[in-house]
């Protein structure tokens, strides 16, 4: 547990993938940590109480509520996400002081979509993306840097660019580690998009060059950093 803990509740279909890596990537360049159903399988926790776990041990909360339309297969909706909300809404209103305090962000393709399906909800403030992905980082990243206070972190749409980069080196990251793109895991992403920051990371006084080489040659100036880095 961190005060600086993000969960995550989104889609975890394959026509939102790119957007849940973007949600991951702007939440650590902001300086957080990001949490979610997926970054533990264990067989002996019911999915439903690593849920609530990682709710109650997480100050803040992103909430995508955007796929909700009918399954192609079963014909039903999707109603995880709202679950989720609700189940994160519920831990800060009934919670003790430190659950009362969580902050959390919802977001949707419309703001005022919602109305037609979790009205409930009528009078939050819900932050529209419109399927867009740099628009997903542009709201996230907004909303963490009011959030971080670091003068250091960058601006929304300097993240979707970085975002963009480490989405064309992500192949080369993944094939560093013997990996390919359709067996990585949570853990495997958060550990990739910190990797690719520190390679992408000019040395002081040192401007890299643009393209392939750059992820070559900030690595060599990264590794003993690398090295000494450790996950939260």
């Amino acid at each position: 547990m961190s005060e600086r803990d993000v969960f995550i509740n989104c889609p975890f279909s394959s026509d939102y993938d790119e957007h849940f890596q973007a949600i991951t990537y702007a939440v650590l360049r902001s300086g957080f940590a990001p949490r979610c159903a997926k970054e533990s399988d264990d067989g002996g926790e019911v999915r439903i109480d690593k849920i609530c776990r990682i709710i109650r041990e997480s100050p803040y909360g992103i909430h995508d509520i955007s796929k909700t339309e009918p399954d192609p297969d079963s014909g039903l909706p999707r109603f995880n996400m709202p679950f989720e909300l609700g189940l994160y809404l519920g831990a800060r209103t009934f919670g003790g002081p430190a659950q009362k305090r969580k902050r959390l962000l919802i977001l949707d393709r419309q703001r005022f979509r919602y109305q037609s399906f979790i009205s409930d909800i009528g009078g939050q403030d819900i932050h529209a993306h419109g399927g867009e992905v740099g628009r997903t980082i542009l709201e996230v990243a907004t909303w963490l840097r009011d959030e971080a206070q670091d003068p250091n972190v960058p601006g929304g749409r300097a993240i979707a660019q970085e975002f963009t980069r480490f989405r064309a080196d992500l192949p080369a990251l993944a094939a560093s580690k013997q990996l390919a793109l359709d067996e990585l895991t949570f853990t495997d992403l958060r550990t990739l998009t910190r990797g690719h920051r520190r390679r992408s990371a000019p040395a002081p006084g040192r401007q890299l060059p643009a393209g392939p080489m750059a992820l070559q040659t900030a690595e060599e100036l990264q590794w003993d950093a690398a090295r000494r880095w450790r996950s939260p």
